[in-house]
């Protein structure tokens, strides 16, 4: 029999899974948060319910569902236990007067199979400095330590007007940070949230489970944030660890050669930079070509050009006791589609990879702000689809720890017949994911002339293969209406890039509409 454990108590008791344990107010300390004076205000009472029986704790930080926009959520609850887990409560209301929302779907992680989703295993936070989206624990004979509508006795449905409170079990960010950022699959991430390390207070009738009564693993997604040199000679990807730089072969080298070019050697002169200023010792540089050719060709041209950049940067960088190692890959590793020439210029290719460089200076910390997408004004496009005027207006980029940053938009059929606003998921091959999402944004350093693309979070699956999810508004699964607009509907989305260092503005594309300068916040 699986154990469930009521943490609101200062002694962790042991209950049985069926049980339903609903501490008296009395019982539960009241939380207190590290959180800087300038966060929301922290709960500060036990988790009593209100005159009709429902949570009734302020909020921490909320969001929107940007699918259903009566699904409100707020973040009721944010503890760290034991200094290693951390204890999510969520609180999701129907603000609408007329539908029954369901909510499963929409909390629940796509980023895994779950057949039936009934669990709020989408619940998660960011933890930035390791460039990892955390998700609920696993246990070995259920989907998530999460809320799950079957045996937690929550419902499919929220009436209108009505609220249910969820949960999710999870590790504690990295370097025990005072708030953290929480996701979830509905809307835009909510940052600054103050994490308590007093025992959560629960909603009524619920218990949480203890991570540490039976075997769980850890779920994580690493974030890879990529960006591109203007001049189309060079795309990094950085997941936090590692720092990927793929050299484009078409400006290093002449067609079916492998002697560097003249214009090469800036472009290495770039990569042996970020190589001087890297903490590891280890260099790897790998040979790829297109699928144009045959292997008896592009395996002995790969490994040709994997040396030549090898012997060029080691004799640049400055650094001594650098261990280089070069191979050629040939056509057998691409990164993109080999059906459009986009796709197979960015395959042709010499790639190395290095630990992620140092910063050259201290971290700038996120901006603290009420709400999730705080407002900006006068950033605004319009367009048309279907026949319908459509409006964007940015509401937000701001910063985030870990060199990352947050970009929110409010898009809106300002028509008075329904509109599909399809231009988000339209984008170049390279920038394509398995799965359909806002991708088709940018963010552009004018003065450094680099390109900052949209994070990818990184999930294993089978045959050794990876698949890419956009950390961005999701547009497919249950989603799969979002891009949907009823007559003066608005709804916001939400894209996560790395944001470079010191940048006080950032040039925005998304999709048609112009190009804006936005302050970053």
């Amino acid at each position: 029999m699986r154990y469930r454990i009521a943490v609101p108590l200062v002694t962790l008791l042991m209950v049985p899974a069926c049980a339903q344990v609903a501490p008296p107010p009395q019982a539960v300390p009241a939380p207190t948060t590290s959180a800087p004076s300038s966060a929301p205000p922290s709960t500060t009472a036990a988790a009593s319910p209100n005159a009709s029986g429902q949570d009734a704790r302020p909020a921490l930080a909320e969001t929107r569902s940007t699918k259903t926009r009566d699904l409100k959520v707020e973040v009721v609850g944010l503890n760290r236990v034991k200094g290693k887990h951390l204890v999510a409560q969520l609180r999701l209301t129907n603000t609408g007067t007329e539908k029954h929302l369901p909510w499963t779907g929409e909390m629940g992680d796509n980023t895994r199979p779950l057949g039936r989703i009934r669990w709020a295993s989408g619940i998660g936070v960011l933890d930035a400095q390791a460039r990892t989206w955390i998700l609920p624990y696993q246990p070995a004979d259920f989907p998530c330590l999460c809320t799950d509508e079957d045996r937690d006795g929550v419902g499919y449905f929220i009436d209108p007007g009505r609220s249910i409170t969820v949960y999710a079990v999870m590790p504690a960010p990295s370097g025990n940070p005072a708030t953290a950022t929480v996701v979830t699959p509905v809307g835009p991430p909510m940052p600054d949230v103050p994490i308590s390390d007093e025992p959560p207070a629960t909603a009524p009738g619920m218990t949480i489970p203890d991570p540490d009564a039976e075997p769980v693993t850890t779920v994580t997604r690493r974030l890879v944030t990529p960006s591109e040199s203007l001049d189309q000679s060079e795309e990094t990807a950085d997941d936090g660890t590692d720092l990927q730089v793929n050299l484009s072969s078409d400006v290093l080298f002449a067609v079916n050669e492998a002697t560097l070019t003249a214009k090469a050697k800036a472009v290495l002169a770039r990569t042996a930079k970020l190589i001087d200023a890297s903490p590891g010792a280890a260099v790897k540089v790998e040979g790829h070509a297109d699928s144009s050719g045959t292997d008896a060709i592009n395996d002995p041209l790969s490994e040709r050009r994997a040396q030549a950049v090898r012997k060029a940067v080691s004799g640049l960088v400055t650094r001594q006791g650098l261990a280089f190692q070069a191979k050629g890959y040939g056509s057998r590793s691409p990164l993109y589609s080999n059906d459009t020439d986009e796709g197979k210029r960015r395959n042709r290719r010499v790639t190395v990879t290095f630990a992620k460089p140092e910063t050259a200076g201290a971290e700038q910390p996120a901006t603290p702000s009420a709400s999730a997408t705080p407002g900006v004004t006068g950033l605004t496009g319009t367009g048309k689809a279907d026949g319908q005027p459509i409006s964007m207006e940015v509401t937000g980029l701001r910063r985030l720890p870990g060199g990352l940053g947050l970009l929110t938009y409010r898009i809106a059929n300002e028509g008075d017949a329904e509109a599909w606003f399809n231009e988000l998921n339209d984008a170049r091959d390279w920038m394509s994911f398995k799965y359909r999402a806002a991708i088709n944004v940018t963010l552009t350093d004018v003065a450094a002339e680099r390109q900052y693309l949209p994070g990818s979070l990184q999930v294993p699956a089978d045959g050794g293969r990876v698949d890419s999810y956009c950390a961005c508004t999701d547009l497919s699964g249950v989603r799969l209406g979002t891009e949907k607009f009823g007559p003066g509907e608005e709804k916001v989305f939400w894209d996560l890039f790395a944001l470079p260092e010191g940048v006080t503005t950032m040039k925005v594309k998304i999709a048609s509409f112009r190009d804006l300068q936005v302050p970053v916040r």
